[in-house]
């Protein structure tokens, strides 16, 4: 058999993994049945020669380039741990490659250079929100690449809070695919940014959100100002770094089911002084006033096709210009929202910025 031929055969396979479901438990194995090694379990590639592997997987990866076909790459890394490791040991972060694989890519910072096009859909009746991968909304969302899902609570204290999730209807703060929230106060002028911070259940602040006050019906848009409190403003200068983790950390939290207890998640801030370097602090780029249409409008590139006060495009404080966007989010149609970022922002930090957008905000902002 050619190697073409059997980069083909195992595409073919490799495809049909991720449509596997594989239960959570498995009846014990008779006395009599010889025990089962990982290679036997996994089937008839785990003992692919490791060259071999490397050499076809990196040839899938050169070959997918979008979602839902790169879907094939990520189920390589699903089939053992010696796949996994192969798999992880080329694929770079998404600064560098700009192509989100694999979930840690959503706490990455996007390229420099070119945007990550994103979509939001809100239901309304769920409260909920959902963060796509895409230029724009495909009509089968089958075929879509779901990245975070949100919803929307109302505290007992006032105000309301996003809860993020890597899996659509799992927003418990106790489980794994919890990532983070957003907590806004009881007139949506402010917003604070928690991750949550393994490896105990910590939940940590990584950024503040502030809408400033306007006069009432003042014609003036939203003033937005966000403080990132992980991401050093010298990382947009030129040989800056961001933070970039390659990996989830995970923690165990130990239920006390006998007690009837929740799991308690604490809350710490962290600010500038972690790190010793200045934030970042996003703004507002400057509208522009139409006397002839009279209203506020910005340059979207045609991203944006309704008008929304919700519209808005973020640069850094310290860019005197406003040339570089590093967020814009605005209404493309009936509960959709288009979201692109750049760097140094992650997926999750961009998502989060937008969901404080969907907050109760008083007429007088």
């Amino acid at each position: 058999m050619s190697f073409k031929s059997i980069v083909k055969v195992m595409k073919e396979g490799i495809s049909n993994l991720y449509r596997i479901v594989v239960p959570c438990s498995s009846p014990s194995p008779s006395a009599s049945a010889p025990p089962r090694t990982e290679s036997s379990s996994q089937g008839q590639w785990a003992n692919l020669p490791s060259e071999l592997l490397l050499d076809v997987i990196q040839r899938i990866d050169a070959s997918e380039t979008t979602w839902p076909s790169r879907r094939a790459l990520v189920a390589c890394a699903s089939v053992c741990k010696a796949w996994r490791a192969i798999t992880k040991s080329f694929v770079s972060t998404l600064e560098q490659c700009g192509i989100i694989t694999f979930p840690i890519s959503l706490k990455q910072p996007a390229p420099r250079d070119n945007p990550i096009h994103c979509y939001i859909r809100r239901e309304r009746y769920s409260s909920t929100f959902s963060l796509y991968l895409g230029l724009s909304p495909p009509t089968n969302f089958d075929r879509s690449k779901l990245l975070f899902h949100a919803k929307k609570v109302r505290r007992a204290t006032g105000g309301t809070e996003f809860i993020i999730s890597l899996v659509a209807k799992k927003f418990s703060k106790t489980k794994n695919t919890y990532i983070g929230k957003i907590r806004t106060n009881f007139i949506g002028t402010k917003s604070k940014i928690y991750e949550r911070h393994p490896p105990l259940p910590l939940s940590r602040k990584i950024a503040t959100i502030s809408y400033r006050f306007f006069v009432l019906h003042s014609p003036s848009p939203r003033h937005i100002e966000c403080t990132m409190h992980l991401i050093p403003t010298s990382s947009i200068q030129e040989g800056g770094t961001a933070p970039t983790p390659l990996e989830f950390a995970s923690y165990h939290i130990q239920h006390e089911s006998s007690k009837g207890k929740k799991p308690k998640v604490v809350e710490f801030d962290s600010t500038c002084t972690d790190f010793e370097r200045e934030p970042l602090i996003l703004k507002n780029k400057a509208l522009t006033w139409s006397e002839q249409l009279q209203y506020w409008h910005l340059d979207f590139s045609g991203r944006v096709t309704v008008d929304s006060v919700k519209n808005f495009q973020l640069v850094a404080a310290e860019d005197p210009w406003e040339k570089k966007v590093i967020l814009q989010f605005g209404k493309i149609g009936d509960d959709t929202f288009m979201m692109d970022y750049w760097y140094p922002l992650s997926a999750f930090q961009a998502f989060a910025i937008c969901l404080s957008s969907f907050g109760k905000k008083p007429d007088f902002i």
